[in-house]
């Protein structure tokens, strides 16, 4: 006869273990400044929840207030570099950034062809300060190798609106809807438009993010504009994107996040030298303020440009988020 089992000598089942990060890699250049590229993206992207796997196209050589030189590396490294990781490890999602050259950008290209029900967003930054002949070449290749894989195409108005409708001229400026029906025409199904200028009323100047497709606007977020200039919101945009849907949120849902991570981080921004004010990604870190205590100042939750080279001497800087 078998004796009673009493509940407490029963087996104790093992704690699940947590599910591992979601694992993005980002395609990005080297930033010493820590404000854009691949230090913003690993940044973001551990912050999101997410895993970097952050691969270096080009090494920039920049301060906090603008973009010097860069040093692109050569098509081969760069592929080298994903090839090896992505032999071991299982890649969720994909960030593209600025890719240092056409020819990495044909290199980067043919990985992700690879990987087709991967999620890709790429970002598109203001390539001002480079010179016509590389930017119009780098242009090309990104429209017709990059943009074809691209879920999500994050990038400032004005900056989509010289890439995508170069030829615009209409006194009214393209609509987000309109902007996503040329990106469509390449093969992108959403464009996540930052900086749209929106009337001011009184004193206060607001401006618009909106997500498109080629069928209309889906959704967005308004922020009112302060006069801080920053360096790293869109890097810091669509990082935060990349992890969400490589976690496997549903695309509205996942650009309202983003757009609030990059909002609280831009609130909690930190000048670290003389320049512009960096995103503080951690900002859900920081420790409550004691009461009494006052809270640090903040940057303000506008999306505004860092002062690049070709805006230097212009006027105000050119706003990008």
């Amino acid at each position: 006869m078998n004796p009673d089992i009493n509940a407490g000598d029963a087996p104790v089942e093992a704690p699940l273990e947590p599910p591992p990060p979601a694992c993005v890699m980002s395609f990005n250049a080297a930033d010493p400044s820590g404000a854009t590229g691949l230090a913003g993206d690993v940044a973001t992207l551990a912050a999101m929840g997410a895993h970097a796997l952050p691969v270096t196209t080009c090494i920039l050589l920049r301060d906090s207030a603008e973009i010097f030189d860069q040093h692109a590396l050569e098509a081969e490294v760069v592929a080298e570099q994903a090839r090896t990781v992505l032999e071991d490890i299982t890649v969720a999602g994909w960030k593209v950034g600025f890719l240092g050259s056409a020819e990495a950008i044909s290199a980067v290209a043919e990985i992700l062809s690879d990987y087709p029900d991967v999620p890709l967003v790429s970002y598109l930054p203001n390539l001002g300060w480079l010179d016509d002949d590389a930017g119009q070449s780098y242009h090309e290749a990104f429209r017709e190798l990059i943009l074809p894989a691209t879920e999500v195409l994050v990038g400032n108005h004005k900056t989509l609106t010289d890439f995508l409708l170069p030829d615009w001229d209409s006194e009214r400026p393209p609509s987000a809807r309109e902007l996503a029906v040329a990106a469509g025409e390449h093969g992108t199904r959403f464009v996540l438009v930052t900086g749209i200028m929106l009337a001011a009323k009184g004193t206060e100047q607001f401006i618009d993010n909106v997500l498109a497709s080629p069928q209309g606007a889906l959704t967005g977020e308004k922020f009112e504009m302060f006069e801080t200039s920053f360096v790293g919101a869109g890097d810091t945009l669509s990082a935060a994107l990349a992890a969400l849907l490589a976690a496997g949120s549903e695309i509205q849902a996942a650009v309202g996040e983003a757009l609030a991570f990059m909002d609280q981080s831009l609130d909690a921004g930190f000048r670290p030298g003389m320049g512009n004010v960096i995103p503080d990604r951690f900002f859900w870190a920081m420790p409550p303020a004691e009461d009494g205590e006052e809270p640090p100042p903040e940057a303000g939750g506008q999306l505004q440009e860092t002062a690049t080279p070709e805006s230097k001497g212009k006027g105000a800087p050119r706003r990008v988020h």
